[in-house]
């Protein structure tokens, strides 16, 4: 069973390229096999890699792990005229 992510999950994705370890982090953006996390926490030995993504980085959804689900959003009634 795959999880369905959608923008604002928070998520934990695995270690690849330059950098040693896991991240956390928050989806700004999902494709049809990855997703764009824009990384909040992450070990302090990592900080000069993470500072060259910009703080973001393309993970492919299998790698990505649900901590926290967004919360769904409200939709709030239009007045009636």
């Amino acid at each position: 069973m795959t999880v369905e992510f959608k923008v604002g999950d928070y998520v934990q994705g695995k270690k690849f390229a330059s950098l040693e370890h896991d991240f956390k982090g928050e989806i700004e953006k999902v494709y049809e096999n990855s997703v764009l996390i824009l990384i909040k926490e992450f070990t302090k030995s990592d900080e000069p890699i993470v500072n060259e993504y910009n703080h973001r980085a393309v993970v492919r959804k299998a790698d990505a792990k649900m901590i926290k689900a967004a919360p769904a959003p409200v939709e709030v009634p239009e007045p009636e005229a």
